[in-house]
């Protein structure tokens, strides 16, 4: 099954990934490891799932406006999520990843999406962002496993 949502591009781009959805904001700072691309807040409900490759839903950031450094180092050393979805304008996160492109030449979408279209994304659907913040939302299939004659 598939659908298409739009959002708002607040830093424009295109990617693909499997969503990893969260509804609890995250600071970057203290909550991501850039090295590793893991989440590390241990209050986090997301704590120890790797988000490299993957479109982050969450509503915003929260905290420290250092997490624009930590956003821009994940995305250097390439452990940056493909994209990220927000609920709401998030300028710390939007800052990284802004400065990412002008440093580095390289950046992910950043798009804001409405809390009822956010909603409807679920954990491990295959998304396609588009650089107008149009989003294909694809369910994933289970992978069937072929048994072996007995």
């Amino acid at each position: 099954m598939k659908r298409v949502l739009n959002g708002r591009p607040v830093v424009a781009g295109s990617a693909k990934g499997i969503a990893v959805v969260s509804t609890q904001p995250i600071s970057l700072w203290g909550g991501l490891d850039p090295q590793s691309g893991k989440i590390i807040d241990k209050r986090h409900e997301r704590c120890g799932e790797v988000i490299t490759g993957k479109v982050f839903v969450f509503p915003g950031g929260k905290g420290s406006s250092t997490a624009s450094a930590v956003l821009l180092e994940s995305i250097r050393v390439g452990t940056a999520p493909a994209a990220i979805i927000n609920t709401h304008v998030d300028p710390i996160l939007a800052l990284g990843a802004i400065v990412a492109e002008v440093l580095y030449q390289q950046s992910i979408p950043i798009v804001v999406l409405s809390q009822k279209d956010s909603g409807t994304i679920k954990e491990s659907n295959r998304l396609t962002i588009a650089m107008d913040g149009t989003m294909t939302v694809n369910r994933s299939q289970p992978v069937c496993t072929e048994k072996s004659p007995e």
